[in-house]
């Protein structure tokens, strides 16, 4: 799994002009699943995610989790992730999971993260999503599992 995990001030994701998941104060995750991730991969990602320390302290220092702040997360589907533009211009998806391999994975990684205790938001399976958001500070991390 790849995860691009911007800390934001509030984050949405529209489709058909319709707001399908919105947060405040909190974590916006793109998602991108390949082939080969399994559940595991899904519930390490989420703990880490949730545990992740980007949260500025009383002294100003990132010392704070997601988890100790209180904040939500927005969790987005994003396959393109995994595009692979190293030959040529156009992104080869090969590494990215069929939609039947991903959609459970995406789920699961939503209901992890609420049993985790941060209210989860996401986006729509498949759609084509509109994400708006306001990047805090701007911090942005990628993981990956």
């Amino acid at each position: 799994m790849r995860a691009v995990v911007q800390r934001v001030k509030r984050a949405s994701v529209t489709v058909d002009g319709a707001v399908v998941g919105t947060i405040e104060m909190g974590v916006l995750t793109l998602l991108g699943v390949r082939a080969s991730d399994t559940e595991a991969d899904v519930d390490r990602l989420m703990k880490k995610i949730s545990n992740l320390r980007i949260f500025e302290d009383e002294s100003g220092k990132m010392n704070k989790s997601l988890l100790d702040v209180g904040g939500s997360h927005l969790i987005v589907s994003q396959f393109t992730l995994w595009g692979d533009a190293s030959k040529g211009n156009r992104p080869s998806f090969i590494e990215a999971a069929r939609p039947e391999h991903a959609k459970p994975l995406y789920e699961r990684a939503l209901k992890q993260s609420a049993e985790l205790g941060l209210p989860t938001q996401g986006g729509q399976f498949q759609a084509h999503m509109e994400v708006s958001l306001i990047n805090d500070g701007p911090v942005t991390l990628l993981l990956e599992s």
